[in-house]
């Protein structure tokens, strides 16, 4: 194993630890339908990629998930914009 394979995990689950506290520092008080929605979508992409850096999954099943992930939340965004209008 070499070290890109060893670094290449662990630099990407910092970055996702990164991207969560910073949704944590930036929301309003309170867990909301949106909150909820966005943490989850995050841990589920960041823990996707840590596998497939770590090669436990396979490019395609990611690519499967990144669309689930950008059709969830684009059904988020659409949701919302709706129901302010």
């Amino acid at each position: 194993m070499s070290i890109t394979e060893t670094l290449l995990p662990i630099i990407i689950a910092l970055l996702g630890a990164g991207t969560l506290g910073g949704i944590f520092y930036t929301k309003t008080p309170g867990f909301g339908k949106y909150t909820t929605s966005v943490i989850l979508l995050t841990l589920v992409f960041v823990v996707s990629a840590v596998l497939l850096a770590s090669g436990k999954i396979e490019p395609p099943m990611f690519a499967n998930i990144t669309f689930a992930v950008a059709g969830f939340a684009g059904g988020l965004v659409t949701a919302k914009s709706e129901k302010d209008t």
